[in-house]
C-alpha cells in the first residue's frame, strides 16, 4: 500500500529541528482536515494525516510519501509502526533541513544579504529605504519582517532572537511585485504556478496553463539559470519535489523568493488543471 502523509506543518517542523515538536493545533487540523489534497498528487493511495494513521494501516504500507520530510513526521511515523526502511534517514532529513535554510538560494537573488548584527542591517537601510527580513527556515509568510527606513526596537529584538536560534536573518529589498509565480519540479520539470499572495501569504492559485505563463511572464531566461544551479547544488544531495517561488517586478525582473523542498500547492494546482482537461 502507497501511504501519503499531508503535513502542512512542514515548515514549522524543520524551523524547530527536533524530532519532539508539537505542532500548533491549527495546523494539526489543517493536515486532519485537508489530507485528500494528497489525492490529487497521488491518486489510489491512501491520504491522510500522520496523526490519524492507524498502526494497521502503517503495518500495511509498502511505500510512504510525504508532503514534505523533517524529523518530527519520521518519529511519528515510526511511532505508529511505519518499517524505518520506508522512511528517509536521519542524514537526509538533515540534508533536507540545511537545504531549505534560506541562505542556500542566496547566489539566485540579486541584492539580498545574509545579516547577523544590527549594525548590518542598518548599514543596508542607509543604501535603501525599505527592506523585508526573512527568518532562514520559515515558510507560508511566516519569519518576515517589513522594515522602513529605520529599525524599530521590536525589529531589533527580532532579528537578534532569529540570528541566535537560526544563525542569521536574510535581508531583502521590498520589490514592486506585479505577480508571483513557481517552478515545480518532481524528478524533472513538472511545470509553472502562479499564484496569489497578501502580505507573503499564499492566498490562492490562478489556473493557467504552463503555455499561458510562458506567453505572459518572461520567465525562460530565470528557468534556465535556475537549473543550472539545481544542477550543480541541489540535485546531487536531494531527490524529490521542489518548488522554486518567483517574483515577476514591474519593471520585468524575474526575482527568485524561495526554495521549498516539499510538495507545493502549485503542483497540486497543476495536476487540477490537467485533469479539468487543459493541454499542458
Amino acid at each position: 500500500m502507497h501511504l501519503c502523509i499531508f503535513n502542512p506543518e512542514h515548515d514549522l517542523c524543520l524551523a524547530k529541528g527536533r524530532a519532539h515538536y508539537v505542532p500548533p493545533r491549527s495546523a494539526v487540523d489543517f493536515a486532519r482536515r485537508d489530507a485528500s489534497i494528497m489525492q490529487v498528487l497521488y491518486p489510489g493511495a491512501l491520504c491522510c494525516s500522520v496523526y490519524d494513521l492507524t498502526r494497521e494501516q502503517a503495518s500495511q504500507a509498502t511505500e510512504v510519501t510525504a508532503w514534505g520530510w523533517n524529523a518530527v513526521v519520521k518519529h511519528e511515523l515510526l511511532k505508529r509502526g511505519v518499517p524505518a526502511e520506508l522512511l528517509p534517514s536521519d542524514e537526509e532529513i538533515e540534508t533536507i533541513r540545511e537545504l531549505q535554510h534560506r541562505s542556500t538560494v542566496l547566489p539566485l537573488q540579486e541584492d539580498c544579504h545574509e545579516v547577523r548584527t544590527v549594525e548590518e542591517m542598518e548599514g543596508l537601510l542607509k543604501e535603501r529605504e525599505h527592506w523585508v527580513m526573512k527568518a532562514p527556515w520559515s515558510g507560508a509568510g511566516r519569519g518576515l519582517r517589513w522594515v522602513h527606513g529605520v529599525l524599530t526596537a521590536i525589529d531589533r529584538d527580532w532579528l537578534l532572537k532569529t540570528v541566535e536560534g537560526q544563525r542569521c536573518v536574510i535581508a531583502e529589498p521590498r520589490r514592486d511585485v506585479v505577480a508571483d509565480l513557481a517552478l515545480e519540479y518532481d524528478m524533472g520539470f513538472a511545470g509553472y504556478s502562479y499564484f496569489k499572495t497578501g502580505s507573503g501569504v499564499y492566498k490562492e492559485n490562478v489556473p493557467w496553463t504552463d503555455e499561458q505563463i510562458e506567453r505572459r511572464f518572461p520567465v525562460h531566461e530565470a528557468r534556465e539559470r535556475i537549473e543550472r544551479w539545481l544542477e550543480a547544488n541541489v540535485w546531487r544531495r536531494y531527490r524529490g519535489p521542489l518548488g522554486v517561488d518567483l517574483m515577476v517586478c514591474a519593471d520585468g525582473g524575474v526575482h527568485v523568493a524561495e526554495m521549498n523542498l516539499r510538495h507545493t500547492m502549485g503542483m497540486v494546482a497543476h495536476e487540477r488543471i490537467r485533469d479539468m482537461g487543459y493541454r499542458l
